[in-house]
């Protein structure tokens, strides 16, 4: 098991999943501390690196695309401290940060995973209930009924007729966009076909002015949303427990997990180090996590 712990947060491998638990200081974004602790299973994984700098650097874990809800409900948006698969490390700790790059990318080596995209989400998204937002609202979603109430910033359109409430079965998308420049965001429930108002006068819409970064946890509504949809692929969406990423369950061991298997292995990667496919360090931190496993 391979462990690396930062103010930022921990992230834990274990040969099969990248475990990460967010700090809880001053400091960390509202949307990694609302999500909690997440699990990443490497048949998820398209890559890992470490991006060193003069102050430490930062781990970045690379999803395959569509594997996870809440990037797929971010649609690229979400950029820096908001993202939960970054982690910053300090100057003292590049060489456990390297060390843990190694590891994760020697399994993804040893199990060939692709780093394609997928057609269905591997990660079950935001447990429920769940609620975020801000503007003029907030929007909450306890796996079967949306939810919005208005706060007195909102629009007469909408404080007039008091909060919404629908189930999730009448909805057919939901759209993400946080507030960039001076260009106001939304948390849009799209229900049926036609046009639809300005996310100000919409019923079924917040409104995100951009004054808040806790505005960013209405991307975890949006994705709890997105995986109980009826076209949604993918595994079970996660049921009642505190927000956060579900673990899926545990994969069970290969039954091929042998010695035999695993000299065969060894064999195919020494085939593919010579044929140019693997790199020298590619070869060599895959082939230490053959030997481990010996």
């Amino acid at each position: 098991m391979t462990e690396i712990t930062q103010r930022d947060g921990t992230w834990t491998f274990d040969g099969e999943a990248v475990r990460i638990v967010p700090g809880r200081g001053k400091g960390i974004h509202p949307l990694r501390q609302e999500l909690g602790e997440c699990v990443v299973p490497l048949r998820a994984l398209a890559g890992v690196s470490f991006e060193p700098d003069r102050k430490g650097g930062r781990l970045r874990l690379r999803l395959r695309d569509g594997a996870c809800p809440v990037l797929r409900a971010a649609d690229g948006r979400l950029k820096g401290a908001a993202d939960p698969y970054q982690l910053v490390v300090e100057k003292d700790r590049n060489g456990v940060a390297e060390y843990f790059v190694d590891e994760v990318r020697g399994a993804l080596l040893l199990e060939q995973v692709p780093t394609g995209a997928v057609d269905g989400f591997l990660l079950p998204g935001p447990a429920v209930p769940v609620a975020g937002g801000g503007g003029d609202g907030t929007a909450s979603f306890d796996g079967e009924t949306v939810r919005l109430t208005w706060n007195w910033k909102a629009n007469d359109v909408k404080t007039s007729g008091g909060p919404v409430a629908f189930p999730v079965s009448e909805v057919t998308d939901v759209r993400w966009m946080p507030a960039i420049g001076l260009e106001n965001g939304h948390l849009r429930f799209v229900r049926g076909k036609g046009p639809t108002p300005a996310a100000e006068h919409d019923p079924y819409s917040l409104d995100l002015w951009g004054l808040s970064k806790k505005e960013y946890t209405a991307v975890l509504v949006a994705a709890a949303v997105l995986v109980r949809l009826p076209d949604a692929p993918g595994p079970a969406p996660a049921s009642i427990a505190p927000a956060g990423i579900a673990a899926p369950a545990p994969a069970p061991a290969p039954a091929d997990d042998d010695h035999d298997t695993l000299l065969r292995r060894l064999r195919e990667l020494g085939e593919l180090h010579r044929s140019g496919v693997l790199t020298d360090d590619e070869f060599t931190a895959a082939k230490q996590a053959v030997l481990k496993r010996l």
